[in-house]
C-alpha cells in the first residue's frame, strides 16, 4: 500500500493514552458514567504507528472501542470525555473530525466503504481508515466490504485489530480454527497488503465486560 506521509510531531504516547483510559476507568467504577464503556490497553504502539500515515482530512470509522482512534485522529480529549461522561462512549460521531463508529458488530463496514465509494466520485485525495475486531474480521459482511472495494479500486483500507476475543468468546474456536493470520482472505499478497493491514495483542488489563461500584453497567 502505498501509506500516506508521516506526520510530525505525534502528540500521544504510550503512556498518555493508558493514562486517558485509566481516568475513565476509575470514573466508570464510581457509577457517574450511565452507558456501556469499552476500554483499551496494550495495543498503543501498534496505533501510534498506524496513525502517522493518517492525514487529518481523512475519514475514520471505528468500533465500540474507539477511545484511541479518536485522540490519534486528533479529536480533543475534552471533547471525547464530556461524550464519555454522557454515556455516549461506544457511538462518538464527530463530523468536524471525519470520525465515526457503531456499536453494532460489523455495522461500520458498509457506511465505511459507502464513505469511500463518495470519495472516489468525487475525485477527493482522502482516504477511509476503518478499524474492525478479529471476530468481525471472519464475517461474511468483511468479506464483502473488501471485495466490493478492490474491485472497485476504493480509497479505504482496512485495519484488523487482533486480541482472540469477540466478548468472552474465543475467536479460534469459534471459527473452528487451527490457528489464523488474522486475515482469512483469498486476495494477492499486493492487495491484501493495499487494502487490509492487520496486528495482534493481548487484552490482559480491562475485560469486556464489568460491573461498577455502584450500578450495574458495562465497562
Amino acid at each position: 500500500m502505498r501509506f500516506r506521509e508521516k506526520q510530525k510531531d505525534v502528540m500521544w504516547t504510550v503512556d498518555s493514552l493508558r493514562a486517558f483510559e485509566s481516568n475513565v476507568a476509575e470514573i466508570f467504577e464510581t457509577g457517574a458514567i450511565h452507558g456501556p464503556v469499552h476500554l483499551s490497553y496494550g495495543n498503543e504502539n501498534d496505533l501510534i504507528e498506524i496513525f502517522q500515515y493518517v492525514h487529518p482530512n481523512d475519514w475514520v470509522f471505528s468500533t465500540w472501542r474507539n477511545h484511541y482512534h479518536a485522540l490519534l485522529h486528533g479529536v480533543p480529549q475534552e471533547e471525547l470525555m464530556k461524550v464519555i461522561l454522557n454515556g455516549h462512549s461506544i457511538s462518538f460521531q464527530s463530523p468536524e473530525y471525519h470520525f465515526y463508529t457503531s456499536a453494532i458488530v460489523n455495522g461500520i463496514l458498509p457506511i465505511a466503504v459507502g464513505n469511500a465509494l463518495a470519495l472516489k466520485w468525487k475525485k477527493s485525495t482522502e482516504m477511509v481508515w476503518c478499524f474492525i475486531g478479529d471476530m468481525a474480521s471472519e464475517s461474511g459482511v468483511f468479506y464483502e466490504a473488501v471485495k466490493y472495494s478492490v474491485r472497485n479500486t476504493l480509497p479505504i483500507h482496512f485495519v484488523i485489530e487482533d486480541n482472540g476475543l469477540s466478548t468472552a468468546s474465543v475467536t479460534q474456536e469459534t471459527w473452528g480454527m487451527d490457528n489464523t493470520d488474522g486475515v482469512g482472505l483469498h486476495l494477492r499478497e499486493d492487495l491484501r497488503s493495499k487494502y487490509v493491514s492487520y496486528y495482534k495483542y493481548t487484552r490482559d488489563k480491562y475485560p469486556h465486560v464489568g460491573i461498577s461500584k455502584d450500578r450495574k453497567s458495562k465497562i
